[in-house]
């Protein structure tokens, strides 16, 4: 029988051995994209076994999963984003689109397992599903923020922005990834957000854009 100080080191190890190989993965497939990453290069840069791999991520999808959350948790402390409302949350978002442009692999991975994902038994369904609401959420508070200090216009859809916005982000990367040579990613959301700016933002003047405002009630 174990001792308790046995089961706390050797899930220490464990936890250990999962963040080796985490890692691990994060720095293959951004620099080599998912296919091009192999489960046992992975392990091996671990210090493991391919089935030592296979006991924390039972298949190459399972990993990429847990690669796109922490790559998404890395985003999140790098561009605090969940500390920015208002108007300074559009500039997080550009700076992190402009980030992505230099981990081109990453963002094959997640547009690859994105389209993947549609399908009922894939192990991605659930994170993407998740995903989604949440960071419309993220955003859309963070708007509703601004419109509270007064620097974005109350008649502005803040949950109907959020979901362009996102919808802008995920249609330019699947463009990038297919074209990279033909779609500057990181300029073109550069405009749309400096138009977003212009038409939900209340200038001192009082006067604004015509901006994206909420649908009549019926």
């Amino acid at each position: 029988m174990e001792t308790p100080t046995r089961v706390i080191r050797n899930a220490a190890r464990s936890e250990a051995a999962r963040e080796r190989v985490l890692q691990s993965a994060l720095r293959a497939i951004a620099a080599n994209g998912f296919r091009g990453s192999s489960l046992a290069a992975i392990a091996a840069e671990a210090g493991l076994t391919t089935a030592g791999l296979l006991h924390h991520f039972p298949s190459k999808d399972h990993l990429l999963v847990a690669v796109l959350a922490e790559r998404d948790r890395l985003d999140g402390a790098r561009f605090q984003l969940a500390g920015f409302r208002g108007l300074a949350v559009l500039d997080r978002l550009v700076e992190l689109v402009q980030h992505n442009t230099m981990v081109p692999g990453l963002v094959q991975a997640y547009t690859v397992l994105m389209g993947e994902s549609v399908g009922e038994d894939h192990p991605a369904r659930d994170w993407f599903r998740d995903r989604y609401p949440r960071r419309r959420a993220n955003i859309a508070a963070a708007l509703s923020a601004g419109i509270e200090s007064g620097e974005i216009r109350p008649d502005v859809d803040c949950d109907a922005l959020a979901a362009e916005i996102i919808a802008m982000m995920d249609g330019l990367q699947v463009q990038w990834v297919l074209n990279p040579d033909q779609v500057d990613m990181a300029a073109v959301f550069a405009d749309y957000i400096a138009g977003v700016r212009r038409a939900v933002r209340v200038d001192p003047d009082g006067k604004a854009g015509p901006g994206r405002l909420r649908p009549p009630r019926r």
